[in-house]
């Protein structure tokens, strides 16, 4: 067993125009100050790293892990979630995914998911020369539109869907495991692959690809009221990243899963800042500490609620306090009684 590294924030949330939030080395330094050990980054945002520049030059990925290390840190990933998504996209979110693309392909699609593909092999080699071995990213989505089966869905639609999807990314997975990086799809509402089942129709048409791993986020089951302790039994061996978010969901005979329309404040179900959710999160980093997961435990923090600086403060002690130190010997060596092959097969009643 491996005791989990961490605790790691996630830096999307937090990046602004203001200091101490405005470029890398500020915000490194306010996140260590806080408790935190490791930071994911963002690599849409040119405050915190040009990825192009990280994934060309291994001299400027030094500098960056240089200011993240002098500031007492260590990046634990780096995120293309924004590029990622725009890997896949239906026509009827063409519009709001583009505020994700540059101008230069805002409009058309194709250019847009050529844009995005080469963003993902930035991701990639920017992610070998900064030592890491897993990147977070989100699948992007063909079939989401569908997800309700009303209309009735055409038989072969999704196999078709699945398809395409692995079409766009095998290239990449393969990409990814020349750079010797794990692809961490965090299983997300919105994505194709949103749960357990649509993970393994992925795997099945990538030809179950080494790199083709999981971003474990348990906040993103409790609103579907999927089982995410299970969950972890099931793919703990493709787990390669966590995000510590929390959740609650409090359906009533109004709304249920769908949270009809409502905001986020106003919805069954809802995140919420580490602690303040339902989600069991001890038995989360024991099932983790068990099953040997060798990454970082990284808040990523989204509240409806609470102030933003008070989640990140109560986050680093959140996960400090859950990171369990894990064992070096049994617990009950203290009765041993010896052992040699001798004593065995009296023990077992078998004669020389």
């Amino acid at each position: 067993m491996t005791t989990i590294k961490g605790p790691g924030i996630f830096l999307a949330q937090f990046m602004g125009n203001d200091a101490p939030y405005h470029n890398l080395k500020s915000i490194c330094l306010w996140a260590e100050a806080l408790g935190y050990k490791a930071v994911q980054i963002p690599t849409w945002d040119s405050r915190c790293i040009d990825l192009k520049l990280a994934a060309e030059s291994k001299t400027y990925a030094d500098e960056i892990k240089g200011i993240v290390n002098e500031c007492g840190l260590e990046v634990s990933e780096l995120s293309t979630h924004l590029q990622g998504q725009l890997i896949a996209v239906h026509p009827a979110y063409d519009l709001l995914f583009d505020g994700f693309a540059p101008e230069a392909v805002k409009g058309n699609s194709k250019e847009r998911t050529k844009w995005a593909i080469q963003q993902l092999k930035y991701g990639a080699r920017a992610s070998q020369n900064l030592g890491l071995s897993a990147h977070a990213t989100f699948s992007g989505s063909l079939l989401w539109h569908t997800f309700h089966p009303w209309p009735q869905r055409p038989a072969g639609m999704v196999e078709a869907g699945f398809q395409e999807l692995a079409n766009r990314w095998t290239p990449l997975l393969n990409y990814f495991d020349e750079c010797g990086v794990d692809v961490c799809y965090e299983i997300h509402p919105g994505e194709d692959l949103f749960d357990g089942i649509t993970y393994e129709m992925f795997l099945k048409e990538v030809n179950n690809h080494s790199r083709a791993c999981l971003l474990y986020d348990p906040s993103h089951f409790v609103l579907q009221q999927l089982d995410y302790i299970q969950f972890i039994d099931f793919y703990h061996e493709r787990i390669r990243a966590f995000h510590v978010k929390d959740a609650e969901f409090n359906p009533s005979g109004k709304q249920g899963t769908f949270g009809g329309y409502q905001s986020w404040a106003n919805r069954a179900g809802r995140y919420r800042s580490p602690g303040d959710g339902q989600v069991d999160f001890k038995t989360i980093f024991s099932k983790l500490s068990q099953y040997d997961y060798k990454g970082w435990a990284v808040m990523e923090w989204e509240c409806c609620i609470k102030n933003a600086e008070d989640g990140a403060k109560e986050g680093a002690p959140f996960i400090s306090n859950h990171i369990i130190r894990v064992t070096e010997k049994a617990f009950d060596d203290f009765a041993s009684s010896g052992t040699n092959e001798q004593l065995n097969r009296k023990i077992l009643g078998i004669e020389d």
